[in-house]
């Protein structure tokens, strides 16, 4: 396989295609960004079954609603910034509150549209969608992880959010990759730190991991692609096995990926944590990587944080011995 950087978005857009070949029930509602989606190569192949309702993001939600609770499955497409934020509304009473079979796919989340800027950065997305009940949020990682988890979340009977970046980035997987919804995925062994990491931000926490190791630290790296529903069990192993956690997204470090997994080991397996992501803040324009690193988003931050909250540990299990 070509370890050439890979669109996202095209990979996306393939996997509907395929999709639609395969399963005649699939529909997609485009909102005026079809281009911009890649959801036009589904248009080309299947143009009675291809539905532009223009710049009306709610509107989207609604037709998409219709069509589900008329047997079909509509995949509704706009940036991310939109898809959950415009339409939250309409996605909450419903969508989400009807269970209706929608797959709501925003592109473009976090930082990804770059010189956008602030109004079209998504960084909240993920928390408004996995306040939701009924709702599943899944964001693949790299453009195998995305062909897959097109045709995953069309087994679902229910509402699905699934996140896309738009950073062009080499792919993980290979061809034997196999995704399985809310089942998180080690892609690197360790025992004295993990890193989960979410979507394109699991290329960050595998290059922190190489420079981690080059210190003698041993760096767990863990693809929680599904938010929602979170692979508790997958968590807690993890954390209880290496006694240090650090969280990666491209999103606000509130209610996204740091905070799911907070939640999670408040409950089940206090541990040392530190979260990277935009600390409650809102963002400039420029590129995708510049803005990572002002944001303290950047490899380089993940390995400090990693040796960070390993010293917590270190302080926390020197204070029990001592106690």
């Amino acid at each position: 396989m070509s370890r050439e950087p890979q669109d996202v978005s095209y990979a996306f857009g393939e996997a509907l295609i395929e999709l639609g070949k395969k399963n005649p029930r699939v529909i997609v509602v485009e909102s005026d960004l079809a281009d911009s989606c890649r959801s036009h190569l589904f248009r080309t192949q299947f143009p009675e079954r291809s539905v532009e309702v223009g710049v009306a993001e709610a509107t989207a939600i609604e037709v998409g609603a219709g069509l589900a609770f008329s047997g079909k499955i509509p995949y509704v497409n706009t940036f991310a910034v939109f898809a959950a934020a415009r339409t939250f509304d309409q996605i909450r009473q419903t969508v989400a509150y009807g269970q209706a079979n929608v797959k709501i796919c925003g592109a473009g989340g976090g930082l990804t549209l770059g010189y956008a800027g602030a109004s079209h950065h998504s960084i909240e997305d993920m928390a408004l969608m996995r306040a939701l009940p009924n709702m599943t949020v899944v964001a693949p990682s790299d453009a195998v992880e995305t062909r897959q988890m097109v045709h995953a979340i069309a087994e679902i009977d229910g509402p699905v959010y699934m996140r896309l970046s738009r950073a062009k980035k080499p792919p993980i997987y290979d061809g034997g990759y196999r995704v399985e919804i809310g089942k998180a995925v080690v892609l690197r062994e360790g025992s004295d730190v993990t890193l989960f990491a979410i979507s394109d931000m699991v290329f960050e926490a595998l290059e922190a991991a190489e420079t981690l190791a080059t210190k003698g630290i041993s760096a767990e790296v863990i693809n929680v692609h599904t938010l929602k529903p979170l692979d508790i069990e997958g968590i807690v192993r993890s954390a209880r096995k290496t006694g240090a956690v650090v969280t990666i997204e491209d999103h606000s470090i509130i209610g996204g990926l740091g905070g799911a997994i907070a939640e999670c080991l408040g409950e089940h397996a206090p541990t040392p944590m530190r979260r990277i992501g935009l600390r409650d803040t809102f963002c400039e324009s420029d590129s995708t990587m510049v803005l990572r690193e002002a944001y303290g988003m950047a490899p380089s931050h993940v390995v400090e944080a990693a040796e960070e909250v390993m010293r917590v540990r270190g302080a926390v299990r020197g204070a029990v011995r001592g106690a």
